[in-house]
């Protein structure tokens, strides 16, 4: 891998989603179906079924499933679930999503929002419907679905290594306001006591601080590879340069230091449930 890794674009109406939309095509004609017989027997509408061939909406995993075994099509429509799926995520947060789901050891710096992997629902669409420029509705469904998904990386029973740390206020900013807020802190605290979890609180009156450039994302895979995934507007970057990540991995063990220990973070979250 180069030190910068750039996303591939697979954004609605191109690339991935345009050669699924073509392949679904052919084996429906193939079967000598219209969209309409397809739609009814998989449960979907006969615009759905255009909007999939024409690669305007990212077509569910189940439908995928179905459409493989209706159209008699041996596999080849199944085996793209995973990358069709991957269409769902931000252009620039796609490569990282696929590093994130199989790491083995993940610790991230958040100085914006909740980290996507501990989001509730409420709080994920709160924050879809906030983007701008503004998002569809069917875009936010979306987004909000793959981000919950994401949390599947919890359950996995090789238990990877997961680190937070989270800047005061973030917690302090009600978000979707505070009934969405209170579920969220409850959801904190929740993941906080996992044995694989540890969430750490950098306080506001810190008076210093060494993760001042923004926040980031530290991966490390099963075979030992370090990646290091910067977020910034629109042009989020994964870096695999050992000086680079190194570099970023000396800022985290500094920001855990500073930061409230796990025990004190969560006594934290708390007291902020308790304020309301």
């Amino acid at each position: 891998m180069d030190d910068e890794v750039q996303q591939p674009e697979y954004e609605v109406g191109t690339g991935m989603l345009c050669v699924f939309g073509r392949q679904l095509k052919l084996f429906r004609e193939r079967a000598g179906l219209d969209r309409a017989r397809l739609g009814s027997l998989t449960g979907y509408s006969a615009s759905t079924i255009a909007s999939f061939e024409q690669g305007r909406r990212i077509p569910p995993p189940k439908f995928i499933g179905q459409a493989d075994e209706v159209l008699q099509a041996g596999g080849v429509l199944s085996a793209s679930k995973q990358e069709v799926a991957r269409a769902q995520y931000p252009a620039f947060f796609r490569d990282a999503a696929r590093l994130e789901a199989k790491a083995a050891a993940l610790h991230v710096y958040a100085t914006k929002a909740v980290p996507g992997l501990l989001q509730t629902e409420d709080y994920a669409r709160a924050v879809f419907s906030m983007w701008r420029p503004l998002l569809d509705e069917e875009t936010i469904n979306q987004r909000v679905a793959a981000r919950l998904a994401r949390q599947e990386l919890f359950s996995q029973a090789s238990m990877p290594t997961i680190s937070f740390v989270i800047e005061e206020f973030v917690l302090r900013r009600p978000l979707g306001g505070w009934a969405v807020m209170q579920g969220q802190l409850e959801q904190i605290l929740l993941y906080g006591h996992r044995r694989n979890v540890e969430i750490q609180v950098m306080p506001i009156e810190r008076d210093e601080h060494a993760g001042l450039e923004g926040p980031f994302t530290l991966i490390e895979t099963h075979e030992g590879q370090r990646i290091a995934y910067v977020e910034a507007y629109k042009d989020s970057r994964l870096y695999t340069e050992r000086r680079l990540v190194r570099e970023i991995e000396e800022q985290y063990g500094i920001l855990r230091a500073q930061a409230l220990t796990p025990r004190e973070s969560l006594a934290v979250v708390e007291k902020l449930l308790g304020e309301r």
